[in-house]
This record gives C-alpha cells, structure tokens and sequence, in this order.
C-alpha cells in the first residue's frame, strides 16, 4: 500500500494547493456576473481588484487570499474503499505538507496555550468530518478553508416554536446586517434548520458549501431560499461591503426533522472567496476533482 498511499498524499496536496489559489466554477461565473451587472463606480472597482486578484494568483502560484483559514475536510467515504483507517494521518501530512509547499499561512492556535503550532495542525485540526455510504468502494473529499473574517458572523440558535419561520428568518438577517460586513462580501449564506444549536449549526456548514446554482428540494425550502437572497440583495451591501446592487452570491438551506418544543437555526457564512473544493477517488486511487473543471 506504500505506493498507493503516496500517490494519494500528492493528490490531495495538489488539490488542497488549487483550492488556495482557484475558486470553483460556480463562485467565479457568480462573481463575474455580479461584476458585469454593476453600475456603481466604487463597487465596479472593488470586483475590478478581484478580478486581478484571481488573474494574479493563478499566474503567480499564489494563495488567492493571505487568510488561508483553517482546514477543515468533510469525508464522504464508501465503507468499502481501502485505506481509511489511515486517513486521518494522511490528512494531517497533506495540511503539513501543503502548509509549506503552496505555502498557506499558520493559522493554528492552540486552545488554552495560545501558541500558533507553526503547520496549520493542532487539536482537532485539521477538523475532520465523516459520513459512511453502505456498499461503496468510492471515496469523496470536500476541503474548505475557513477564514478568519467569515467565520465572524457564524451563529446558532434555539428559538421556541411559536418563532417559527419567521423567526429564523429574522435571526438570519440580524446576523447579517450586524456581522455580515466582517466576512468580505459579497457572501455566501447557508443555513441550517434543525433541532438543537449543533445540529443547526453544523447543517449550515453543509448549505454554505453546496454549490450556489442549485436549490433545495422541498419546495418551501427553495422558495425560502429565493426570498431571503432577494431580501439580502435589497440591503445593498455591495462587494466589500461598499454598497453595490447585490449583497450575496447566494443563499442555501439544509434542514432536518426537528422537536416539537424547539426551532434551531444556524448560519454560516462564507466571503467571496471561498476556498473550498470536492475531489473523488475509486478503489484503484484514480481521482477527479468535481469543482474546478474549467480551471
């Protein structure tokens, strides 16, 4: 396994490097579009900067952002795909390894001690989240780089059930208009509907990276997402929090069945540029990354 293990590591370091310094297809078309339907003269030149920005990195071999957040990888993995055991050790190289090599910069801070680790690796870092899929030899890994700025306005909340909707409605867009600015707009909004803080929470961390273009599928979801983006959008935000056309890139929510007694809400938000990345590896350790096609 020592050769197919290494084939793996250099992958996911590769990967882990593009995801630095590319954004996926879905965030640069939205950008892009956002930029072409602006009429304001501060806010064409903020999406102008951006522009450069993702030119620049791409040519120059560069982080696209100089927060190069925290690493945190969600796992979707067959119960039958060799090697997990192992990958949560091969995942602690790869953040080593990248740390250096693309370089990110040290962002992690131990708890208590207060002493930045030097490697982006620490307790519980890189955050490692696992679901099992019965019956399947694949094996899929979503990285996400969570920076300082946008994890700011990350929130959770339990609200009695006579809130209802409404009410986590309201907690969004009071979460937005008072920390929203700190997460270097125009953002990406998800939301978690569900029966606790954590579970809430952790369903927005789910929506905020489902790609921007697609909906959810319950009816009353998709059309809730649709309101609340048209609602942040009339606040007028604009790139950079200059005030602009557009306040969002977009808007996701992922719910659960929930108590009677209780409503949780989560949101989590993500800045424009959004780090984050899905690649896909069969029992024979060939690979595709799924979110940087047109790169």
């Amino acid at each position: 396994m020592f050769k197919e293990r290494k084939l793996m590591k250099d992958k996911l370091v590769s990967f882990v490097d593009l995801v630095a310094k590319e954004l996926p297809d879905d965030i640069y078309k939205k950008i892009k579009l956002l930029e072409a339907e602006e009429d304001a003269s501060l806010a064409n030149e903020i999406y102008s900067c951006m522009s450069i920005n993702m030119k620049r990195a791409k040519e120059l071999n560069r982080p696209i952002c100089q927060d190069t957040g925290v690493l945190q990888f969600y796992i979707r993995a067959g119960s039958k795909f060799p090697y997990l055991a192992d990958l949560k050790e091969l995942l602690t190289e790869v953040t080593k390894e990248v740390t250096k090599s693309a370089p990110l910069r040290p962002n992690a801070v131990e708890v208590f001690d207060e002493v930045n680790t030097g490697n982006n690796v620490g307790t519980k870092l890189p955050w490692i989240e696992w679901d099992i899929i019965d019956d399947s030899k694949n094996l899929e890994i979503e990285v996400y780089m969570a920076g300082g700025g946008c994890s700011l306005p990350g929130r959770s909340v339990v609200l009695p059930p006579l809130s209802g909707y409404e009410g986590a409605v309201q907690f969004v867009f009071d979460t937005v208009v008072e920390m929203g600015i700190n997460a270097c707009p125009p953002l990406i909004v998800g939301i978690g509907i569900g029966t606790c803080s954590n579970t809430a929470a952790s369903l927005s961390k789910k929506a905020m990276l489902r790609p921007i273009n697609t909906s959810n599928p319950h009816p009353f979801a998709a059309e809730l997402e649709k309101k609340i983006e048209e609602g942040l959008n009339n606040i007028k935000m604009g790139p950079q929090g200059v005030t602009g056309k557009k306040s969002v890139l977009g808007v996701n929510i992922e719910g659960m069945a929930h108590h009677p007694s209780t409503l949780g809400v989560g949101i989590t938000i993500g800045c424009w540029a959004s780090r984050h990345g899905i690649i896909k590896f069969d029992e024979n350790f060939n690979s595709v990354i799924t979110t940087h096609k047109e790169k």
